[in-house]
This record gives C-alpha cells, sequence and structure tokens, in this order.
C-alpha cells in the first residue's frame, strides 16, 4: 500500500483505514477514547503509506506547534566563534530531540533585527516558547518576553528585579573556588581578568573578593583587568596586568584564558611557574591549551536539558511560573 503519486490528506488516510477524518486527526494528536484496535489500524495505514502530517494543521488543532525557539542576544559572528555557545546549542538541540520538540534558533545581526524578532515572537504564534541566554544587565528582548507573557526560560542569572524562571550556574562558589585555588598554592597577587557584561561576570568577581577576605587578603584594584570573553582581550587584559608582577590570575573564561596564556609566553614568562592561571568553563579548549589549563567545569551538558525541561513545564502547564535551579561547579586541576 503505497500512495506517491499525490500528497495524502487525512480524509485519504481514513478511508484506508475505514475511519473519519476526525478520527485519523485525533489519532495523530494522541487524543485520549480511542480505541486500541483502531488506533492500531490509523497508525499502520499511516506507516505503510508513509504519510507525514501536516505540521500547520497540527498546530492549529492542538493550539501548539512542537517548536521552541532559542534566543541568543550576540551578533552571530560571535556565537560561532566562541566555544561556551556552541556546546549550549548542541546540548539544547539533544534536549529538544529527546522531547520530541524543534529548536529553531535565532541570531542577530543588529539592534533593529532583535527588536524585530521579539515582535515576532510575542505577536504570533511561531514557537510555544522561548529559551534566552545572558547578555547585557540591560535586555530588552527579556523585557518583551514578560511584558507579553510569552513562555520562556532564562540560561543565567537575570538582572531584572522580576520573577522570571532561570537556570544558572552556581558563578559565585565558581570565582571562589578559582581564587581559594590560587592563594592555597601560595599566590600572593592574585590578579583577575573579568567582565562585567552580565551577571554571570559579576558573580565569578563577587566570588573573587570574597575568598580574598576570607584569607586574609587585600583587594587592589590594580590586579582588576576588563576583558569580553574573548580570546584577543584575554591577551590584552594580560599584557595590562604583567607589570604589575601577579603570581595568580583568575581568568573568568577559558576563551579568555587561553589568551592570557599567550600572552605570558610572548613575555617571556610560563604558567604556572611565573604566573598562575585558572579559567572557568572547561570547554575542549582547556584540554588543548599550552600548558593545559586548571579550570572551574561548568555542566553545560546539564544546562541545555534542564533549561528545556523547565520550559517544557511551563508550556503544558500554560503559566510563568516562578523556578530557579543553580547547578554546582567543580575544580578541575591540571597543572596549576
Amino acid at each position: 500500500m503505497n500512495r506517491v503519486s499525490r500528497k495524502l490528506t487525512l480524509k485519504d488516510i481514513g478511508e484506508l483505514a475505514g475511519v473519519s477524518r476526525s478520527t485519523v486527526s485525533r489519532v495523530i494528536n494522541d487524543y485520549p477514547h480511542i480505541t486500541p484496535e483502531v488506533r492500531e489500524r490509523v497508525q499502520r495505514v499511516i506507516h505503510e503509506t508513509g504519510y507525514q502530517p501536516n505540521k500547520i494543521a497540527q498546530s492549529l488543532a492542538s493550539s501548539k506547534t512542537g517548536i521552541v525557539g532559542l534566543v541568543i542576544p550576540h551578533e552571530a559572528s560571535t556565537i560561532m566563534t566562541n566555544p561556551y555557545f556552541l556546546h549550549l546549542i548542541t546540548s539544547i538541540t539533544k534536549a529538544t530531540n529527546q522531547n520530541n520538540l524543534t529548536l529553531s534558533l535565532f541570531l542577530f545581526h543588529s539592534i533593529d533585527e532583535e527588536e524585530r524578532i521579539a515582535r515576532s515572537l510575542y505577536s504570533t504564534n511561531l514557537v510555544d516558547g522561548v529559551i534566552v541566554t545572558a547578555d547585557r544587565k540591560e535586555n530588552p528582548f527579556t523585557e518583551q518576553m514578560v511584558r507579553h507573557n510569552v513562555p520562556f526560560v532564562f540560561i543565567g542569572k537575570p538582572a531584572l528585579e522580576m520573577d522570571i524562571p532561570y537556570v544558572n550556574v552556581d558563578n559565585v562558589n565558581g570565582g571562589y573556588t578559582a581564587t581559594s585555588h590560587l592563594i592555597e598554592r601560595g599566590c600572593k597577587r592574585v590578579a583577575i581578568i573579568m567582565c562585567g557584561h552580565n551577571t554571570a561576570g559579576e558573580d565569578r568577581f563577587a566570588g573573587y573578593r570574597q575568598a580574598l577576605i576570607d584569607h586574609g587578603m587585600p583587594f587592589d584594584a590594580t590586579l582588576v583587568a576588563e576583558g569580553d570573553f574573548s580570546r584577543e582581550s584575554g591577551y590584552a587584559a594580560m599584557q595590562q596586568l604583567i607589570p604589575l608582577q601577579p603570581d595568580g590570575v583568575f581568568v573568568i573564561s577559558d576563551l579568555m584564558a587561553v589568551g592570557a596564556q599567550h600572552a605570558l609566553r610572548h613575555n617571556g614568562l610560563t604558567s604556572p611557574d611565573d604566573v598562575a592561571i585558572v579559567g572557568f568553563d572547561d570547554l575542549p579548549g582547556a584540554v588543548d591549551a599550552d600548558p593545559l589549563l586548571t579550570t572551574i567545569r561548568q555542566p553545560i551538558e546539564q544546562l541545555g536539558a534542564v533549561a528545556v525541561d523547565t520550559l517544557r513545564q511551563i508550556i503544558d502547564e500554560q503559566s510563568i511560573i516562578e523556578q530557579t535551579q543553580v547547578l554546582p561547579v567543580e575544580l578541575v586541576i591540571r597543572n596549576t
């Protein structure tokens, strides 16, 4: 039984299975109160004919599209060169596939594009819900999602004073653990390469400050250098710090840490002998770094899975619920 000459309809499937068109629709949309015999007969016809349900028609019938959006408020070129985002996208894709959801990725090249896509998400039924990743602290996209009651989950800690469901990692403890490790291995002048663009950077810096206090070490503002999570900014920040002779540096991302290592080599210094470095993320680059990078591991795969599961629950309940999860991090010692 195989009709390939034209596109099959629900009516065709119904005729082949000996049931009505509406019964076929109910089977496809997994409605209850269908006898096992009828459900099996319809599913057998669908399988034998290779019939593919019309997704738009299904969404109209169920009021759901089965599609969730992933919004990363960065320029597309930045995302594709940052291994953190590539791993996060992979983890979210894996989780949506396991939940029989389709993932739609929304990338921007300008603020105008961001505003236009935000309007399309809250004014249409393109997606059932949205996952938004942390970027800048002032994020009008998130405000629009809250204002228009779009089901969404934030990855990272939102800066907005609102009840926003989010999943995050313990950035404060990560910064504290990294700094404490440097101090406990004998470092006396511990610097930090940070980025205050989002709450993750702020929290990692807060952990750094608290570790200094708890270990009885003074805070020196000159030992704070700024980056933007890129390798190049890590290099530039370390160049700024080298004249100040730190013997340990906590770098709040692996990508910046690799840049910092390059700066040390170009100045005839070695790590960890001259300057010990601890990064944050534990991306594959940490393993490939020269020398190997001690870092704080954040569970990126679990981060994506929890975000998808949280969004699915919100969509099923059809309400914005307050749900916060903070995942633990761990120190991975390689050479420091």
